[in-house]
């Protein structure tokens, strides 16, 4: 397999590719640098100052939250039920339809999105926008529990079941199932089309490259790594490890995702618990800049407090996925007969994401900065400068941490690499869902797709974070697009199948 990625990236790349004068890394970020300009010139599009695709994501996630009375406050109790199993007797099916568990559902949904958008994203968002980008990043959160909820319940109502008994699902099957029972077929086949095409597209970018590039980032910063194909190495290190996990399907990812995303989002949130702790009497302080950040900004080059508001939705919506339709795919998988089931589960994905750990991050952040180590804003890139140094991304997150616990720059890292695998695999099975759904579920179309994945994992671990992130933002945000057709179209059918739901747990 290994032999094979780098067979392919020799075809990718110019011969002269390990000439001395560049290294390796600065020659596939070169190469890699216009592909991620033009994705990110047309998905975000703009409408007057900012992208449309951040409106209508905003816009979607307060409609279906006023529409469905507040499901994000009403059935929180609810989906914490649902998940530690008090109604799993009441949805057995006879057909045994779903592959996994309610929970294991969550963890693979979760590890897909509590990850290095936690870690690394947060401190972008800061980085760029200041303490007040925190605020919106938790409305945006908040706000996105709605559209998980709706997006996940049609991804089960509308799922296949092969006889074989496994599961297909997800925005490709609601949207084009679902716009077929509406009768506008066309129209559900070619939005339904462009989602799979999107979703491969950030199974690559912000499921994997992103993930790989900020664990790369955290590695080398933790060993002082200078060489100009380190980033290379690490990557090709990643991949034979994703390689070999992500052989197994969703099963072998269920399994996996259950015993490590629990145990690695504890001990960063213990962390977390820990440095808030030590500096208690700092926390009002800190929400109290936040607050006032978000409505005040004085972060460099933000634009206001517009400009404020969208880069914390986009950092959020980025790190939650809610409204790009992929976690769906996951829950669609769920062992269960009531669809609003797994809904009310999803809900769970961006108060845990967003309103908790992301939160926290920023929180340990901001009382680092307190010391005032650097100036928010930075360079309008994403960096900042401590003593002189350049620091971003994850390099950030770990300068904070290293400050409140000796030697936790190891832990962090090892963190980082932890959740960048996780999400990786996870959004491998996004990807080959949605790649299936294009080009069939043969042998041939599946090693296609995880050896183009593999590829991906190196190309990100070399590439630099701005292109990486910039390529990444445009895939999972392209998503947004065909996603919203179908959940527009259908979330009527949501209303039903939650009262179905209720009144059979209320008897």
């Amino acid at each position: 397999m290994k032999n094979s990625i780098i067979l392919f990236i020799s075809f990718l790349i110019p011969a002269n590719i390990f000439a001395q004068q560049k290294g390796l890394d600065q020659r596939i970020d070169e190469a890699f640098q216009p592909i991620s300009d033009i994705a990110s010139k047309y998905v975000f599009y703009p409408l007057g100052d900012y992208p449309f695709v951040i409106y209508l994501l905003v816009g979607s996630a307060a409609f279906f939250t006023i529409y469905f009375v507040f499901p994000n406050v009403r059935y929180l109790w609810t989906a914490i039920n649902v998940v530690r199993g008090k109604y799993d007797k009441l949805e057995k099916t006879d057909s045994n339809d779903g592959e996994v568990s309610h929970f294991q559902a969550l963890a693979t949904a979760v590890s897909g999105t509590v990850g290095n958008g936690n870690i690394a994203g947060v401190a972008l968002a800061i980085a760029l926008g200041g303490p007040g980008a925190t605020f919106w990043m938790i409305v945006c959160g908040l706000l996105g529990m709605s559209t998980k909820f709706v997006e996940c319940t049609l991804g089960v109502h509308f799922r296949d079941v092969d006889d074989n008994g496994v599961v297909y699902g997800g925005p490709m099957y609601y949207i084009s199932k679902g716009l077929k029972s509406k009768g506008f077929k066309t129209l559900g086949t070619v939005a339904a089309s462009l989602f799979a095409i999107f979703c491969i597209g950030g199974s690559f970018g912000g499921g994997n490259a992103a993930q790989s590039n900020t664990a790369t980032l955290a590695i080398k910063q933790l060993l002082g790594l200078e060489s100009t194909s380190a980033g290379a190495i690490i990557g090709l290190i990643m991949a034979g490890i994703v390689g070999l996990i992500i052989i197994g399907g969703i099963k072998r990812i269920a399994s996996v995702t259950e015993r490590v995303v629990p145990f690695m989002a504890l001990l960063y949130v213990l962390a977390c618990i820990y440095i808030l702790a030590i500096n208690f009497s700092f926390i009002d302080d800190a929400v109290t800049l936040i607050i006032n950040e978000a409505f005040n900004p004085t972060a460099m080059g933000v634009g206001g407090i517009i400009g404020v508001l969208m880069i914390g939705f986009q950092r959020a919506a980025f790190s939650n996925e809610a409204g790009a339709g992929s976690a769906s795919i996951a829950h669609s998988a769920v062992k269960t007969k009531y669809s609003a089931s797994e809904g009310l589960v999803a809900l769970l994905e961006p108060f845990i994401d967003t309103v908790v750990i992301c939160t926290m991050t920023a929180l340990v952040i901001i009382i680092f900065n307190f010391g005032g180590y650097f100036e928010y804003g930075g360079n309008g890139l994403g960096e900042i400068y401590i003593d002189g140094v350049a620091f971003e991304g994850p390099e950030i997150t770990q300068r904070a941490f290293a400050e409140f616990i000796p030697y936790s720059s190891l832990f962090l890292t090892i963190a980082i690499v932890l959740f960048a695998v996780s999400t990786m695999i996870s959004w491998s099975y996004y990807g080959l869902q949605s790649w299936k759904f294009l080009f069939g579920r043969g042998k041939v179309a599946d090693l296609t797709y995880k050896v183009l994945f593999l590829i991906f994992v190196v190309i990100g671990a070399a590439a630099s974070m701005n292109s990486i992130w910039a390529f990444s933002d445009a895939m999972i945000f392209a998503m947004v697009f065909p996603n919203m057709i179908g959940l527009y179209f259908l979330f009527p059918i949501v209303k039903e199948q939650l009262k179905k739901y209720l009144k059979a747990i209320n008897k």
